[in-house]
């Protein structure tokens, strides 16, 4: 088997540009004591990306503005928010949304 080493160089390329802004980060902030204010900004970055990577799929299925009454996404999250909201339970939103979609896609 043959190496080749520009394909090596390229995966060890990929490799450290993927783990540096990992563990860089990490390295830098475990030595470093934020202050109140930036730890609780910190605490909304997880639901601020959820937020935004959820609703571009609800809003944009399929990477189109599809319209309201064609939207089963939409529709199916309907539920699964009032179950996270009522419950706080990720696996019973996630139960809901699936059958949600599930009972749309056949009835639809």
């Amino acid at each position: 088997m043959e190496v080749r080493w520009s394909i090596f160089l390229i995966i060890f390329g990929m490799a450290l540009v993927t783990f540096i802004p990992r563990v860089l980060p990490i390295a830098v902030l475990s030595r470093v004591e934020l202050p109140d204010w930036a730890m609780r900004w910190l605490n909304y970055v997880p639901i601020a990306v959820m937020a935004a990577l959820v609703g571009q799929e609800l809003i944009l299925p399929n990477g189109k503005l599809a319209p309201l009454w064609q939207n089963l996404e939409l529709f199916a999250a309907l539920p699964a928010f009032i179950v996270a909201i009522v419950t706080r339970s990720l696996l019973g939103t996630v139960v809901v949304g699936i059958i949600a979609m599930m009972v749309l896609r056949m009835v639809f």
